[in-house]
């Protein structure tokens, strides 16, 4: 008998009839019991969507716990030394994933290293080459993009997504993407609900969305203020108007940026270094 039997077999309870009952019978029993919205969590809200001024919570670190293997972290399947490119090329169902790095200042982090490797469609992984791995690094405005395919399911994991990313200079953070709506999301000891890629389908495509936070502070900023300091003439009946700092956007308000089109996401009174391009969190390309 191994470890892990010979401690559940130790954990025991004796039900009202006199028999035995492990622990882990009493647990399953539990979690078939509570309601479906306790053990189907909503999917977590994108960063840039976070109140501004508000620090975030870095996304969390996974853990696989498949040796063997150096580090933990990694599971038994990751390989340095991936062709720097943002499509894996593979047949299965086309899946787009993007997103952000933030710090925790809700600040884009450029050139941040994305590290992704996954199974393919039949859940295997290749070990002897580089296929589905790939790293990338974010843009100016700390947006990544990858194109790739939905992973099939690795033998007693859920279906997901492995990724490194790692700021200029800062340490790495090991993590795992996951699919809302899997039936293994409920059995795998790995998954985190925080860790959920918000998805949706368009022309045949599925497309997933998250953004990471990695565990570092950012620039220091002014809070925003609720008091304006200058009106905006524009906005979504009066057209768009130069974005200029001082100025009260209200949700839906556009601006133009160097030449470019912006749409306010949130509420706020703009500050010097909160230009559109700097801040996804509150502007969108209109």
């Amino acid at each position: 008998m191994d470890a892990e039997h010979t401690g559940d077999e130790r954990e025991m309870e004796t039900g009202k009839d006199g028999k035995v009952i492990s622990r882990k019978t009493l647990l399953r029993a539990a979690v078939m019991a509570a309601p479906i919205s306790l053990l189907v969590p909503q999917i977590p809200a994108l960063a840039r969507n976070m109140a501004p001024g508000q620090p975030l919570e870095p996304t969390p670190y996974c853990s696989d716990g498949d040796p063997p293997t150096l580090a933990q972290t990694e599971g038994p399947y990751f390989k340095p030394n991936s062709p720097q490119r943002s499509t894996l090329p593979g047949s299965g169902t086309a899946l787009v994933v993007t997103g952000y790095v933030f710090n925790r200042a809700c600040q884009p982090v450029a050139n941040a290293l994305l590290d992704f490797w996954q199974a393919d469609n039949n859940g295997n992984y290749d070990n002897y080459g580089f296929t589905f791995r790939g790293h990338q690094f974010t843009n100016a405005q700390g947006q990544y993009r990858l194109v790739t395919i939905v992973p099939g399911l690795y033998p007693g994991r859920t279906r997901h997504i492995h990724v490194k990313v790692q700021a200029p200079g800062r340490p790495i953070l090991t993590t795992q993407l996951y699919f809302p709506g899997e039936p293994r999301n409920s059995t795998d000891t790995i998954y985190n609900p925080r860790l959920l890629m918000t998805m949706s389908t368009s022309g045949g495509q599925r497309q997933g969305t998250y953004d990471f936070v990695l565990n570092i502070a950012g620039q220091p900023t002014s809070s925003p203020t609720n008091t304006p300091t200058n009106s905006p003439t524009g906005g979504p009946t009066g057209g768009p108007t130069t974005w200029a700092a001082g100025t009260a956007y209200s949700a839906g308000a556009t601006v133009t940026y160097n030449g470019t089109s912006y749409r306010c996401l949130q509420s706020h009174t703009a500050l010097p270094g909160w230009e559109p391009p700097n801040v996804p969190a509150l502007w969108a390309r209109a």
